[in-house]
Protein backbone atom coordinates (compact mmCIF):
# COMPACT_ATOMS: atom_id res chain seq x y z
CA UNK A 1 0.00 0.00 0.00
CA UNK A 2 2.65 2.47 1.04
CA UNK A 3 4.56 1.73 -2.27
CA UNK A 4 1.32 2.22 -4.23
CA UNK A 5 1.24 5.53 -2.52
CA UNK A 6 4.72 6.42 -3.25
CA UNK A 7 4.45 5.79 -6.91
CA UNK A 8 1.40 8.21 -6.89
CA UNK A 9 2.97 11.01 -5.07
CA UNK A 10 5.76 10.91 -7.93
CA UNK A 11 3.15 10.85 -10.39
CA UNK A 12 1.33 13.64 -9.13
CA UNK A 13 4.61 15.25 -8.18
CA UNK A 14 5.57 14.82 -11.82
CA UNK A 15 1.84 16.28 -12.94
CA UNK A 16 2.51 19.17 -10.39
CA UNK A 17 5.91 19.97 -12.30
CA UNK A 18 4.68 19.90 -15.84
CA UNK A 19 1.34 22.38 -14.43
CA UNK A 20 3.93 25.03 -12.83
CA UNK A 21 6.13 24.94 -16.22
CA UNK A 22 2.83 25.55 -17.93
CA UNK A 23 2.37 28.27 -16.01
CA UNK A 24 5.27 30.52 -17.00
CA UNK A 25 4.31 30.47 -20.35
CA UNK A 26 3.68 34.20 -22.15
CA UNK A 27 0.60 34.69 -20.63
CA UNK A 28 4.96 49.02 -28.98
CA UNK A 29 6.15 51.57 -30.01
CA UNK A 30 4.96 54.01 -26.48
CA UNK A 31 3.39 56.99 -26.79
CA UNK A 32 4.39 60.30 -28.79
CA UNK A 33 7.45 61.96 -27.80
CA UNK A 34 5.56 64.80 -28.09
CA UNK A 35 3.70 64.29 -24.68
CA UNK A 36 6.87 63.47 -23.27
CA UNK A 37 7.66 67.04 -23.94
CA UNK A 38 4.79 68.34 -22.65
CA UNK A 39 5.56 66.34 -19.14
CA UNK A 40 8.93 68.17 -19.06
CA UNK A 41 8.76 71.86 -18.56
CA UNK A 42 9.17 74.35 -21.55
CA UNK A 43 12.31 76.53 -21.51
CA UNK A 44 14.34 78.96 -23.53
CA UNK A 45 16.82 77.38 -25.52
CA UNK A 46 19.69 79.17 -22.70
CA UNK A 47 18.50 76.33 -20.26
CA UNK A 48 19.61 76.56 -16.93
CA UNK A 49 23.02 74.81 -15.70
CA UNK A 50 20.36 72.68 -12.75
CA UNK A 51 17.92 71.46 -15.01
CA UNK A 52 19.69 67.63 -14.96
CA UNK A 53 18.77 68.19 -11.20
CA UNK A 54 15.01 69.03 -12.06
CA UNK A 55 14.30 66.58 -14.80
CA UNK A 56 15.66 63.55 -12.41
CA UNK A 57 12.27 63.92 -10.55
CA UNK A 58 10.26 63.63 -14.55
CA UNK A 59 8.36 60.89 -15.05
CA UNK A 60 9.26 58.31 -17.02
CA UNK A 61 9.69 58.90 -21.21
CA UNK A 62 6.78 58.41 -23.27
CA UNK A 63 8.75 57.54 -26.77
CA UNK A 64 6.62 57.43 -30.05
CA UNK A 65 4.76 55.14 -31.79
CA UNK A 66 6.59 53.05 -34.06
CA UNK A 67 6.65 54.55 -37.70
CA UNK A 68 5.60 52.32 -40.33
CA UNK A 69 7.86 53.64 -42.63
CA UNK A 70 10.99 51.77 -42.01
CA UNK A 71 13.57 53.59 -44.27
CA UNK A 72 16.71 52.07 -46.05
CA UNK A 73 18.29 48.93 -44.07
CA UNK A 74 22.13 48.21 -43.46
CA UNK A 75 23.40 45.03 -43.49
CA UNK A 76 26.17 43.72 -40.60
CA UNK A 77 27.90 40.70 -40.49
CA UNK A 78 29.99 39.31 -37.80
CA UNK A 79 31.13 36.21 -37.24
CA UNK A 80 28.22 35.36 -34.91
CA UNK A 81 25.48 37.53 -36.18
CA UNK A 82 24.03 38.84 -39.52
CA UNK A 83 21.92 42.15 -38.30
CA UNK A 84 19.33 44.71 -40.80
CA UNK A 85 19.66 47.95 -39.40
CA UNK A 86 16.63 50.60 -40.57
CA UNK A 87 18.25 54.24 -40.92
CA UNK A 88 14.51 55.16 -39.29
CA UNK A 89 15.79 55.53 -35.96
CA UNK A 90 18.64 52.69 -36.39
CA UNK A 91 16.65 50.42 -35.48
CA UNK A 92 17.83 46.84 -35.28
CA UNK A 93 14.88 45.45 -37.58
CA UNK A 94 16.05 41.58 -37.56
CA UNK A 95 19.02 39.56 -36.12
CA UNK A 96 20.26 36.14 -37.03
CA UNK A 97 22.13 33.87 -35.14
CA UNK A 98 24.79 32.17 -36.90
CA UNK A 99 25.74 29.33 -34.97
CA UNK A 100 22.28 28.07 -34.44
CA UNK A 101 20.26 26.62 -36.64
CA UNK A 102 16.17 26.21 -36.62
CA UNK A 103 16.34 23.46 -36.70
CA UNK A 104 18.54 20.04 -37.88
CA UNK A 105 16.38 19.54 -40.60
CA UNK A 106 16.98 23.32 -41.93
CA UNK A 107 20.82 23.75 -41.14
CA UNK A 108 21.53 26.39 -43.34
CA UNK A 109 18.78 28.69 -41.83
CA UNK A 110 19.45 30.71 -38.64
CA UNK A 111 17.61 31.29 -35.63
CA UNK A 112 16.35 34.90 -36.29
CA UNK A 113 15.90 36.30 -32.83
CA UNK A 114 14.84 39.71 -33.64
CA UNK A 115 12.07 39.99 -36.44
CA UNK A 116 9.90 42.75 -38.04
CA UNK A 117 7.34 40.94 -40.49
CA UNK A 118 3.57 40.58 -40.23
CA UNK A 119 3.91 37.37 -38.20
CA UNK A 120 6.42 38.69 -35.19
CA UNK A 121 7.32 42.14 -34.76
CA UNK A 122 10.58 42.31 -32.29
CA UNK A 123 12.93 44.44 -32.29
CA UNK A 124 15.32 47.20 -30.35
CA UNK A 125 14.84 50.46 -30.46
CA UNK A 126 16.60 53.46 -29.16
CA UNK A 127 17.65 57.04 -29.43
CA UNK A 128 18.19 60.40 -27.36
CA UNK A 129 15.35 62.34 -25.40
CA UNK A 130 15.69 66.34 -24.68
CA UNK A 131 13.28 68.95 -24.63
CA UNK A 132 14.69 70.58 -27.28
CA UNK A 133 15.54 68.37 -30.44
CA UNK A 134 17.85 65.24 -30.46
CA UNK A 135 17.13 61.88 -32.74
CA UNK A 136 14.68 59.44 -31.24
CA UNK A 137 13.78 56.20 -33.24
CA UNK A 138 11.52 58.17 -35.04
CA UNK A 139 14.09 59.90 -36.66
CA UNK A 140 16.28 58.87 -40.19
CA UNK A 141 19.78 58.85 -40.15
CA UNK A 142 22.28 58.58 -42.84
CA UNK A 143 24.92 56.00 -43.20
CA UNK A 144 28.05 56.38 -45.56
CA UNK A 145 27.53 52.13 -46.82
CA UNK A 146 23.97 49.83 -47.22
CA UNK A 147 26.60 47.03 -45.72
CA UNK A 148 29.06 46.01 -43.04
CA UNK A 149 31.42 43.24 -42.75
CA UNK A 150 33.75 41.91 -39.72
CA UNK A 151 36.75 40.98 -41.96
CA UNK A 152 39.17 38.17 -41.32
CA UNK A 153 41.81 39.23 -39.28
CA UNK A 154 39.65 41.93 -38.16
CA UNK A 155 38.14 41.94 -34.38
CA UNK A 156 35.91 45.35 -34.12
CA UNK A 157 33.60 46.74 -36.21
CA UNK A 158 31.96 49.76 -35.81
CA UNK A 159 28.87 50.53 -38.01
CA UNK A 160 28.55 54.72 -37.58
CA UNK A 161 24.93 56.33 -38.53
CA UNK A 162 24.75 60.20 -38.58
CA UNK A 163 22.10 62.60 -37.57
CA UNK A 164 22.01 66.52 -37.59
CA UNK A 165 19.56 69.15 -36.60
CA UNK A 166 19.38 72.30 -38.43
CA UNK A 167 20.51 74.63 -35.43
CA UNK A 168 23.92 72.22 -35.52
CA UNK A 169 23.16 69.64 -33.21
CA UNK A 170 25.38 66.60 -34.58
CA UNK A 171 24.63 63.25 -33.26
CA UNK A 172 26.72 60.42 -34.38
CA UNK A 173 24.80 56.85 -33.15
CA UNK A 174 27.41 53.82 -33.68
CA UNK A 175 26.88 50.18 -33.28
CA UNK A 176 30.15 48.72 -32.21
CA UNK A 177 30.64 44.56 -32.57
CA UNK A 178 33.41 42.19 -31.46
CA UNK A 179 34.50 39.17 -32.77
CA UNK A 180 33.30 36.25 -30.76
CA UNK A 181 30.56 38.24 -28.78
CA UNK A 182 26.90 38.81 -28.61
CA UNK A 183 27.37 41.84 -27.39
CA UNK A 184 27.07 44.99 -29.11
CA UNK A 185 28.29 48.23 -27.93
CA UNK A 186 25.95 51.32 -28.89
CA UNK A 187 27.65 54.61 -28.35
CA UNK A 188 26.08 58.26 -28.95
CA UNK A 189 28.71 60.63 -29.59
CA UNK A 190 27.11 63.95 -30.08
CA UNK A 191 28.24 67.58 -30.50
CA UNK A 192 26.41 70.02 -29.55
CA UNK A 193 27.70 73.24 -32.40
CA UNK A 194 24.32 75.18 -31.64
CA UNK A 195 25.18 78.31 -29.33
CA UNK A 196 22.89 77.06 -26.30
CA UNK A 197 23.67 74.34 -23.71
CA UNK A 198 21.59 71.07 -24.59
CA UNK A 199 20.61 68.66 -21.92
CA UNK A 200 19.04 65.04 -22.63
CA UNK A 201 18.90 61.38 -21.81
CA UNK A 202 19.84 58.41 -23.98
CA UNK A 203 17.30 55.34 -23.92
CA UNK A 204 17.11 51.90 -24.97
CA UNK A 205 13.55 49.80 -25.79
CA UNK A 206 12.48 46.13 -26.79
CA UNK A 207 9.48 46.53 -28.61
CA UNK A 208 7.56 42.77 -29.70
CA UNK A 209 3.83 41.72 -30.67
CA UNK A 210 3.16 38.48 -29.18
CA UNK A 211 4.97 34.90 -30.12
CA UNK A 212 3.41 32.87 -32.93
CA UNK A 213 2.09 29.73 -32.01
CA UNK A 214 2.49 28.06 -28.61
CA UNK A 215 4.62 25.37 -26.49
CA UNK A 216 6.62 22.74 -27.60
CA UNK A 217 3.93 19.84 -27.40
CA UNK A 218 3.00 19.59 -23.69
CA UNK A 219 6.72 21.27 -22.68
CA UNK A 220 6.06 25.10 -22.18
CA UNK A 221 8.91 27.66 -21.18
CA UNK A 222 8.28 31.26 -20.48
CA UNK A 223 8.48 34.03 -23.17
CA UNK A 224 8.07 37.49 -21.85
CA UNK A 225 10.27 40.39 -19.54
CA UNK A 226 12.95 40.29 -17.50
CA UNK A 227 13.54 43.11 -14.61
CA UNK A 228 16.83 42.23 -12.40
CA UNK A 229 17.71 44.98 -9.58
CA UNK A 230 19.47 44.89 -6.05
CA UNK A 231 15.96 44.08 -4.05
CA UNK A 232 14.93 41.48 -6.99
CA UNK A 233 17.97 39.67 -8.79
CA UNK A 234 14.77 38.20 -11.32
CA UNK A 235 11.62 39.35 -11.75
CA UNK A 236 9.42 38.48 -14.68
CA UNK A 237 7.00 40.36 -15.74
CA UNK A 238 5.02 38.50 -18.36
CA UNK A 239 2.85 40.00 -21.57
CA UNK A 240 -0.11 40.32 -19.57
CA UNK A 241 1.32 41.92 -16.82
CA UNK A 242 2.83 44.71 -19.02
CA UNK A 243 -0.66 45.35 -21.13
CA UNK A 244 -2.63 45.18 -17.52
CA UNK A 245 -0.56 48.25 -15.96
CA UNK A 246 2.81 50.20 -16.56
CA UNK A 247 5.49 50.29 -14.53
CA UNK A 248 8.20 52.66 -13.63
CA UNK A 249 11.11 51.89 -11.35
CA UNK A 250 14.25 53.52 -10.28
CA UNK A 251 16.94 51.03 -10.43
CA UNK A 252 20.47 51.18 -10.08
CA UNK A 253 22.77 48.00 -11.40
CA UNK A 254 20.19 46.74 -12.85
CA UNK A 255 19.01 45.53 -16.40
CA UNK A 256 15.45 44.66 -18.59
CA UNK A 257 15.08 41.80 -21.02
CA UNK A 258 13.29 39.65 -23.13
CA UNK A 259 13.73 35.87 -22.79
CA UNK A 260 11.99 33.05 -25.06
CA UNK A 261 13.29 29.29 -25.18
CA UNK A 262 17.67 29.25 -25.18
CA UNK A 263 17.68 32.59 -26.53
CA UNK A 264 17.46 36.43 -24.71
CA UNK A 265 17.54 40.16 -25.62
CA UNK A 266 19.33 42.13 -23.27
CA UNK A 267 19.66 45.98 -22.33
CA UNK A 268 22.29 46.45 -19.56
CA UNK A 269 23.15 50.08 -18.58
CA UNK A 270 26.47 51.84 -20.11
CA UNK A 271 26.77 53.53 -16.60
CA UNK A 272 25.57 50.51 -14.24
CA UNK A 273 26.89 52.74 -11.18
CA UNK A 274 24.36 55.25 -12.00
CA UNK A 275 20.63 55.37 -11.60
CA UNK A 276 18.19 54.48 -14.58
CA UNK A 277 14.40 54.77 -14.60
CA UNK A 278 13.04 51.53 -16.20
CA UNK A 279 9.44 51.49 -18.02
CA UNK A 280 6.88 49.42 -19.71
CA UNK A 281 4.23 50.36 -22.15
CA UNK A 282 1.48 48.25 -24.27
CA UNK A 283 0.12 49.43 -27.51
CA UNK A 284 -3.66 47.92 -27.77
CA UNK A 285 -4.52 47.13 -31.63
CA UNK A 286 -7.70 48.63 -31.02
CA UNK A 287 -6.64 52.42 -30.07
CA UNK A 288 -3.25 52.36 -31.99
CA UNK A 289 -3.71 51.09 -35.17
CA UNK A 290 -0.97 48.91 -35.03
CA UNK A 291 -2.18 45.00 -36.54
CA UNK A 292 -1.20 43.36 -33.41
CA UNK A 293 -0.28 43.92 -29.65
CA UNK A 294 2.91 45.13 -29.43
CA UNK A 295 4.35 44.92 -25.58
CA UNK A 296 7.81 47.35 -24.39
CA UNK A 297 10.31 47.14 -21.96
CA UNK A 298 12.94 50.04 -21.97
CA UNK A 299 15.25 52.01 -19.94
CA UNK A 300 16.54 55.28 -20.02
CA UNK A 301 19.66 57.18 -18.12
CA UNK A 302 20.39 60.02 -15.79
CA UNK A 303 20.31 63.36 -18.04
CA UNK A 304 23.87 64.59 -18.94
CA UNK A 305 24.60 68.51 -19.97
CA UNK A 306 26.54 69.63 -23.13
CA UNK A 307 27.26 73.03 -23.20
CA UNK A 308 27.40 75.15 -26.41
CA UNK A 309 30.31 74.34 -28.28
CA UNK A 310 31.46 71.03 -26.35
CA UNK A 311 30.46 67.34 -26.78
CA UNK A 312 29.43 64.28 -24.78
CA UNK A 313 29.00 60.75 -25.15
CA UNK A 314 26.42 58.56 -24.07
CA UNK A 315 26.65 54.58 -23.95
CA UNK A 316 24.52 51.77 -23.59
CA UNK A 317 24.84 47.72 -23.82
CA UNK A 318 22.56 45.24 -26.22
CA UNK A 319 22.83 41.68 -25.97
CA UNK A 320 21.01 39.29 -28.73
CA UNK A 321 22.03 36.05 -28.19
CA UNK A 322 21.85 32.22 -26.84
CA UNK A 323 21.63 32.04 -23.09
CA UNK A 324 25.11 30.41 -22.30
CA UNK A 325 25.86 31.32 -19.00
CA UNK A 326 29.57 31.63 -18.85
CA UNK A 327 28.86 34.63 -21.09
CA UNK A 328 25.86 36.28 -19.59
CA UNK A 329 27.96 36.48 -15.66
CA UNK A 330 30.45 38.67 -17.56
CA UNK A 331 28.07 41.12 -18.91
CA UNK A 332 25.82 42.11 -16.44
CA UNK A 333 25.69 40.61 -12.64
CA UNK A 334 22.84 38.24 -12.45
CA UNK A 335 22.27 38.09 -15.54
CA UNK A 336 22.64 34.90 -16.32
CA UNK A 337 19.93 33.73 -14.23
CA UNK A 338 17.75 34.21 -17.86
CA UNK A 339 19.16 30.38 -17.75
CA UNK A 340 15.50 29.85 -15.84
CA UNK A 341 15.95 26.69 -13.59
CA UNK A 342 13.30 27.68 -11.44
CA UNK A 343 13.06 26.82 -7.69
CA UNK A 344 15.48 23.88 -7.51
CA UNK A 345 18.08 26.43 -8.91
CA UNK A 346 20.90 25.20 -6.24
CA UNK A 347 20.37 21.74 -7.37
CA UNK A 348 20.13 22.28 -11.05
CA UNK A 349 23.69 24.65 -11.50
CA UNK A 350 26.06 21.72 -9.52
CA UNK A 351 24.07 19.41 -11.95
CA UNK A 352 24.55 21.48 -15.28
CA UNK A 353 28.45 21.88 -13.99
CA UNK A 354 29.07 18.22 -13.82
CA UNK A 355 27.22 17.49 -16.88
CA UNK A 356 30.04 20.11 -18.63
CA UNK A 357 32.77 18.80 -17.16
CA UNK A 358 31.80 14.81 -18.22
CA UNK A 359 31.11 16.61 -21.44
CA UNK A 360 34.29 17.78 -21.63
CA UNK A 361 35.87 14.09 -21.33
CA UNK A 362 33.35 12.77 -23.59
CA UNK A 363 32.40 14.98 -25.83
CA UNK A 364 28.87 13.53 -25.76
CA UNK A 365 26.13 15.20 -23.80
CA UNK A 366 24.31 11.60 -23.82
CA UNK A 367 27.49 10.44 -22.07
CA UNK A 368 27.81 13.21 -19.87
CA UNK A 369 24.14 12.18 -18.74
CA UNK A 370 24.60 8.50 -18.24
CA UNK A 371 27.98 9.44 -16.40
CA UNK A 372 25.89 12.48 -14.50
CA UNK A 373 22.90 9.43 -13.89
CA UNK A 374 25.99 7.26 -12.46
CA UNK A 375 27.34 9.69 -10.24
CA UNK A 376 23.89 10.46 -8.61
CA UNK A 377 23.71 6.50 -7.88
CA UNK A 378 27.08 6.44 -6.29
CA UNK A 379 26.03 9.51 -4.58
CA UNK A 380 22.83 8.28 -3.14
CA UNK A 381 23.73 4.32 -3.10
CA UNK A 382 23.33 4.13 0.70
CA UNK A 383 19.99 5.79 1.11
CA UNK A 384 18.44 3.25 -1.93
CA UNK A 385 20.09 0.42 -0.25
CA UNK A 386 18.44 1.35 3.05
CA UNK A 387 14.69 2.03 0.92
CA UNK A 388 15.44 -1.73 -1.41
CA UNK A 389 16.52 -3.63 2.03
CA UNK A 390 12.82 -2.11 3.31
CA UNK A 391 11.19 -3.51 0.42
CA UNK A 392 12.69 -6.20 0.36
CA UNK A 393 11.93 -7.36 3.97
CA UNK A 394 8.19 -6.29 2.86
CA UNK A 395 8.69 -9.03 -0.50
CA UNK A 396 10.06 -11.93 2.36
CA UNK A 397 7.02 -11.10 4.90
CA UNK A 398 3.68 -10.71 2.11
CA UNK A 399 2.32 -14.05 2.43
CA UNK A 400 2.49 -13.65 5.91
CA UNK A 401 0.79 -10.04 5.43
CA UNK A 402 -1.86 -11.43 3.15
CA UNK A 403 -2.83 -13.96 5.88
CA UNK A 404 -3.36 -11.59 8.29
CA UNK A 405 -5.33 -9.78 5.48
CA UNK A 406 -7.37 -13.03 5.08
CA UNK A 407 -7.76 -13.80 8.77
CA UNK A 408 -9.00 -10.33 10.08
CA UNK A 409 -10.28 -8.58 6.66
CA UNK A 410 -13.61 -7.80 8.54
CA UNK A 411 -11.99 -6.21 11.70
CA UNK A 412 -9.71 -3.01 10.40
CA UNK A 413 -8.52 -2.59 13.87
CA UNK A 414 -6.98 -6.14 14.60
CA UNK A 415 -6.15 -6.25 10.99
CA UNK A 416 -3.60 -2.90 11.66
CA UNK A 417 -2.49 -3.71 14.57
CA UNK A 418 -1.54 -7.29 13.79
CA UNK A 419 0.37 -5.73 10.80
CA UNK A 420 1.91 -3.50 13.37
CA UNK A 421 3.28 -6.74 15.17
CA UNK A 422 4.59 -8.00 12.60
CA UNK A 423 6.65 -5.17 11.14
CA UNK A 424 8.11 -5.06 15.13
CA UNK A 425 8.82 -8.96 15.08
CA UNK A 426 10.84 -8.69 11.80
CA UNK A 427 12.15 -4.84 11.98
CA UNK A 428 10.73 -3.77 9.50
CA UNK A 429 9.85 0.06 8.56
CA UNK A 430 6.59 -0.07 5.98
CA UNK A 431 7.37 3.26 5.19
CA UNK A 432 11.25 2.34 4.71
CA UNK A 433 11.31 2.44 0.78
CA UNK A 434 9.10 5.39 0.22
CA UNK A 435 11.82 8.12 1.64
CA UNK A 436 15.03 7.26 0.06
CA UNK A 437 13.10 7.85 -4.03
CA UNK A 438 11.08 11.04 -2.37
CA UNK A 439 14.59 12.48 -1.71
CA UNK A 440 15.62 11.89 -5.37
CA UNK A 441 12.57 13.40 -6.76
CA UNK A 442 14.15 16.94 -6.34
CA UNK A 443 17.25 15.97 -8.76
CA UNK A 444 14.83 14.45 -11.06
CA UNK A 445 12.93 17.75 -11.40
CA UNK A 446 16.15 20.20 -11.52
CA UNK A 447 17.73 18.15 -13.80
CA UNK A 448 14.58 18.24 -15.68
CA UNK A 449 14.95 22.26 -15.92
CA UNK A 450 19.07 21.39 -16.80
CA UNK A 451 17.83 19.68 -20.03
CA UNK A 452 15.03 22.35 -20.97
CA UNK A 453 16.91 25.42 -20.50
CA UNK A 454 20.61 24.52 -21.17
CA UNK A 455 21.33 26.08 -24.86
CA UNK A 456 24.49 23.79 -24.59
CA UNK A 457 22.11 21.12 -25.07
CA UNK A 458 20.19 22.18 -27.90
CA UNK A 459 20.40 19.98 -31.28
CA UNK A 460 22.95 18.24 -29.53
CA UNK A 461 23.01 14.49 -30.01
CA UNK A 462 23.60 10.94 -28.48
CA UNK A 463 23.52 7.89 -30.64
CA UNK A 464 22.25 6.30 -33.67
CA UNK A 465 18.25 7.81 -33.65
CA UNK A 466 19.17 10.22 -30.95
CA UNK A 467 19.80 13.16 -33.05
CA UNK A 468 18.36 15.93 -30.45
CA UNK A 469 18.20 15.01 -26.49
CA UNK A 470 16.31 18.75 -25.89
CA UNK A 471 13.38 17.14 -27.93
CA UNK A 472 11.49 13.78 -27.75
CA UNK A 473 12.29 10.75 -29.00
CA UNK A 474 11.13 10.94 -32.53
CA UNK A 475 10.39 7.21 -32.34
CA UNK A 476 9.64 6.85 -28.85
CA UNK A 477 12.10 3.84 -28.37
CA UNK A 478 13.57 5.27 -24.53
CA UNK A 479 10.00 6.28 -23.01
CA UNK A 480 9.13 2.63 -24.18
CA UNK A 481 12.17 1.28 -22.86
CA UNK A 482 11.15 3.20 -19.48
CA UNK A 483 8.21 1.60 -19.21
CA UNK A 484 9.18 -1.71 -19.89
CA UNK A 485 11.99 -0.73 -16.66
CA UNK A 486 9.56 0.03 -14.67
CA UNK A 487 7.23 -2.63 -14.80
CA UNK A 488 10.24 -4.54 -14.11
CA UNK A 489 10.87 -2.94 -10.88
CA UNK A 490 7.42 -3.66 -9.89
CA UNK A 491 7.72 -6.76 -10.17
CA UNK A 492 10.66 -6.74 -7.94
CA UNK A 493 8.61 -4.31 -5.32
CA UNK A 494 6.36 -6.45 -2.89
CA UNK A 495 2.87 -6.40 -4.64
CA UNK A 496 -0.18 -4.73 -3.23
CA UNK A 497 -2.33 -6.61 -0.77
CA UNK A 498 -5.89 -4.42 -2.31
CA UNK A 499 -6.86 -5.83 -6.13
CA UNK A 500 -7.71 -2.27 -6.98
CA UNK A 501 -4.64 -1.07 -6.44
CA UNK A 502 -2.25 -4.09 -8.05
CA UNK A 503 -4.67 -2.77 -11.08
CA UNK A 504 -3.25 0.82 -10.59
CA UNK A 505 0.51 -0.33 -10.30
CA UNK A 506 -0.53 -2.53 -13.44
CA UNK A 507 -1.26 0.38 -15.42
CA UNK A 508 1.24 2.79 -14.46
CA UNK A 509 4.58 1.98 -16.52
CA UNK A 510 2.01 2.41 -19.55
CA UNK A 511 0.52 5.81 -18.49
CA UNK A 512 4.04 7.11 -17.37
CA UNK A 513 5.17 5.76 -20.88
CA UNK A 514 2.71 8.11 -22.68
CA UNK A 515 3.79 10.85 -20.06
CA UNK A 516 7.41 10.47 -20.47
CA UNK A 517 6.83 10.49 -24.70
CA UNK A 518 6.32 14.30 -24.37
CA UNK A 519 9.41 14.85 -22.59
CA UNK A 520 12.94 15.59 -23.62
CA UNK A 521 14.92 12.59 -24.62
CA UNK A 522 17.70 13.54 -22.78
CA UNK A 523 15.60 13.35 -19.24
CA UNK A 524 13.95 10.21 -20.46
CA UNK A 525 17.98 8.56 -21.28
CA UNK A 526 18.41 9.71 -17.43
CA UNK A 527 15.66 8.16 -16.45
CA UNK A 528 16.17 4.29 -18.17
CA UNK A 529 19.84 4.78 -17.06
CA UNK A 530 18.76 5.36 -13.49
CA UNK A 531 15.56 2.21 -13.95
CA UNK A 532 18.43 0.09 -15.08
CA UNK A 533 20.88 0.78 -11.81
CA UNK A 534 18.20 0.65 -9.93
CA UNK A 535 16.89 -2.50 -10.69
CA UNK A 536 20.39 -4.33 -10.78
CA UNK A 537 21.00 -2.60 -6.64
CA UNK A 538 17.41 -3.81 -6.18
CA UNK A 539 17.94 -7.26 -7.63
CA UNK A 540 20.86 -8.32 -5.74
CA UNK A 541 19.96 -7.17 -2.79
CA UNK A 542 16.84 -9.09 -2.79
CA UNK A 543 18.90 -12.07 -3.62
CA UNK A 544 21.10 -11.60 -0.81
CA UNK A 545 17.93 -10.80 1.76
CA UNK A 546 16.27 -13.82 0.55
CA UNK A 547 19.42 -16.21 0.57
CA UNK A 548 19.85 -15.19 4.36
CA UNK A 549 16.38 -15.98 5.39
CA UNK A 550 16.31 -19.63 3.73
CA UNK A 551 19.78 -20.07 6.09
CA UNK A 552 18.63 -22.50 9.11
CA UNK A 553 19.08 -20.04 12.37
CA UNK A 554 21.50 -21.50 14.36
CA UNK A 555 20.49 -22.47 18.21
Amino acid sequence: MEKTRLILVVALSLVIMLLWDAWQRDYGSLQTIEQVRDQEQTTAPTMPADLPEIEEEASEPVIAVENRETGETIEVQTDLLRLLISTKGGTIVQTDLLDYPQSLDQLSQPVRLLNNNSSLVYIAQGGLLSKVEAPTHTDTFTSLDSAYQLEPGQDVLEVPLLWMSASGLRVKKIYEFHRNEYLIRIRYEVQNNSDTGWAGRVYNQLQRSPAPGGGRGMIYTYTGAILSSEENRYEKISLDDIAEEKLSRSISGGWAAMIQHYFVTALVPGMPDQTYQYYTNYLDPVQSGLPQKRYVIGMYSPQQTIAAGYSGTFSEKLYLGPKIQSRLEKIAPNLELTVDYGMLWFIAKPLFWCLQQFHKYTNNWGWAIILVTLMLKLLFYYLSAAGYRSMANMRRVQPRLMSIKERYKNDRARLNKAMMDLYKEEKINPLGGCFPILVQIPVFIALYWVLLESVELRQSGFIFWLKDLSTPDPYFVLPIVMGITMFIQQKLNPAPMDPVQEKVMMSLPFVFTVFFAFFPSGLVLYWVVNNILSIAQQWLIIRNIERASQKPRSG
